[in-house]
């Protein structure tokens, strides 16, 4: 690599980089200079996993455990590092060295599966001693377990999503305490939660001044994910098989996907695509974190592959680049409910038996609650979602089933059980998700 690439990288660091304006993100309390694994922040692009870095950062600077010339950062999406390999390592920090006066103690590394064999480099630099590291991709291979066998328990991951609603409540300047809910302020919370849903949660299209800016950087995240993440990244050929695909799970979102059907679809356009390919490209996007996807709970781990899966877009903004917001908010609200299902780290399945129930959270392998999600709850609809939450409930044992809606709260009790009802934007901000205080819950 060109020396003068690394030494004008290093020096802007140092020199002319000024870390942006934060808001800060809620992450497990982290101390940097003990930490003893490699530590991956993995999630969506535009997430906000380099100005996660630059919190990190900045807390090093503001506590005065470090200065800048102890850290150093580099984004291996800079066009100066293309072509960057392992051999451009030690010459990346006798670099820093040189303008900095010492070496690193501190190694952040942004987008890092930009670097052929960059697991290789973190496990020879971790070996030698001297540094803690933070990287950063959006490709969720980062997150797989032959990933952390190969690092030999030297790595662990911490997944950022876009924004949380508190995060967003946060950067709308809206403070929240447990009395909010019961006061006029609570119109305000659920104008902010409207805004929230129908937007989505990526930071820089909440920023955006206007819808149509919004969309515009929505459908720009869309195609990045279609080229850099999956065309290029591997060489997919079948284009428009992966377009159908992915206009296909736009419109579905919370709905059931099926490889067979999919493939029936695409023969009837006379497009290609056999079911391995669409399977895998089905894995491709959930790896380029385009959507979440879960099983149907069984016990069974063939009967959990071979039915459809029910699938979810990794933010609700995209679901507006598909059929319009009146048509499609049941779906998001629900939509949302799983992105937050997904944060939390909850082992999620869907149970479909004679009726559906959209959630059935298990605690170690075994079911332990029902969550049924709808726009509102009303007569016309009761019957469905109450005998889709019962027949889970009966079916599993369980105790604890919740209905949530877009803001009501109640409590239903039917066939000998009862459920509690709640508007997403309150459990949002419950101490599982958002750290309100728990007399939210009794109230």
């Amino acid at each position: 690599m060109n020396n003068e690439a690394l030494l004008s990288v290093v020096a802007e660091w140092l020199e002319e980089t000024e870390l942006p304006k934060l808001v800060p993100r809620k992450i497990p309390e982290l101390d940097l200079e003990s930490i003893r694994r490699v530590l991956a922040v993995v999630g969506p692009r535009r997430a906000g996993k380099t100005y996660l870095m630059y919190q990190l950062i900045a807390g090093l600077e503001r506590g005065g455990r470090a200065g800048r010339r102890d850290i150093l950062f580099v984004d291996f999406e800079d066009y100066r590092l293309g072509g960057f390999t392992t051999g451009d390592v030690d010459p990346l920090l006798a670099t820093f060295q040189r303008l900095a006066g010492r070496p690193p103690r501190f190694l952040f590394f942004d987008e890092v599966q930009q670097v052929p064999n960059w697991s290789r480099i973190l496990r020879t630099l971790h070996n030698q001693g001297r540094y803690s590291i933070v990287v950063s991709g959006s490709n969720s291979k980062l997150l797989h377990p032959e990933i952390a066998t190969e690092l030999r328990g030297r790595y662990e991951d911490l997944l950022l999503l876009p924004f949380s609603f508190g995060e967003f409540l946060r950067l709308r300047n809206i403070e929240v305490t447990p009395a909010t809910f019961f006061t006029t302020a609570r119109g305000r919370l659920v104008g902010a939660f409207e805004e929230y849903l129908r937007s989505g949660s990526f930071p820089e299209v909440l920023l955006a001044a206007n819808p149509a800016e919004r969309r515009r950087l929505l459908q720009n995240y869309f195609q990045t994910i279609f080229y850099r993440d999956v065309v290029e990244r591997h060489n997919i050929r079948a284009r428009t098989t992966l377009e159908a695909l992915m206009g296909e799970l736009l419109e579905s979102s919370a709905c059931l996907f099926s490889i067979s059907k999919f493939e029936k679809s695409l023969k009837q356009n006379n497009l290609p695509g056999s079911k391995r390919t669409i399977s895998n490209y089905f894995q491709f996007l959930q790896e380029a974190f385009f959507m979440i996807a879960h099983e149907k709970f069984s016990h069974s781990p063939r009967k959990r592959l071979m039915n459809p899966k029910k699938v979810y877009l990794v933010d609700t903004g995209f679901a507006t680049l598909g059929r319009s917001f009146s048509q499609n908010r049941g779906r998001i609200l629900e939509n949302l409910v799983a992105i937050e299902l997904h944060r939390r780290g909850e082992e999620v399945t869907y149970f479909k038996g004679r009726h559906e129930c959209d959630f059935i959270l298990s605690r170690e392998r075994r079911p332990a609650e029902a969550i049924q999600v709808c726009w509102e709850l009303s007569n016309r609809n009761e019957k469905r979602e109450l005998t889709g939450l019962s027949e889970a409930a009966r079916t599993h044992g369980l105790k604890q089933l919740l209905i949530l809606t877009f803001d009501q709260r109640d409590t239903v009790r039917f066939g000998g059980g009862a459920a509690r009802v709640l508007p997403v934007w309150e459990w949002l901000l419950m101490p599982a998700g958002d750290g309100i205080a728990n007399d939210i819950q009794e109230a």
